[in-house]
């Protein structure tokens, strides 16, 4: 009985550092990553850099949707983070920045330039056809 209930204990605390190790190194792949050039290339498409830009439901520097702060929350609290943006994050450039590459982590966690263009223009089910234009945009100014 003592046996079976310090196997129990042994088993819950390994599982518990396994959670922890994979969830430091998650967010360890995140910040290893340079998007800031990236970044940079498609606030310049997207607002010239304007922080209190609007067209329609998208807003701020990197114009971003409601749903995209949705879905920021919601892998947020998969990976049991207490932190939650809002809509008025939209507008600031820093934590914009921080939802993009929240974004890239869970969407395209191979860190691939066209995949993050396409995916910030046409979302997760992107078709290349319908983000083509778009993406050509931001790598001139990518690379530039």
């Amino acid at each position: 009985m003592i046996v079976s209930r310090i196997a129990k204990i042994l088993v819950f605390t390994v599982l518990m550092v396994f959670v922890a190790v994979k969830a430091s190194a998650e967010e360890s792949s995140e910040s290893m990553f340079d998007w800031e050039p990236l970044m940079e290339a498609i606030t310049q498409v997207e607002s010239e850099g304007n922080a209190k830009a609007q067209n329609g439901n998208c807003c701020g520097a990197m114009q971003i949707k409601p749903i995209l702060v949705e879905d920021c929350n919601l892998i947020l609290r998969s990976r049991g983070s207490k932190k939650k943006y809002t809509l008025k994050d939209r507008f600031n450039v820093k934590k914009s920045r921080e939802m993009f590459v929240l974004i890239m982590s869970k969407y395209n966690p191979t860190n691939d330039i066209e995949r993050a263009i396409r995916i910030w223009n046409g979302g997760i089910r992107y078709t290349v056809k319908g983000t083509q234009k778009y993406y050509n945009k931001v790598m001139a100014a990518y690379k530039s």
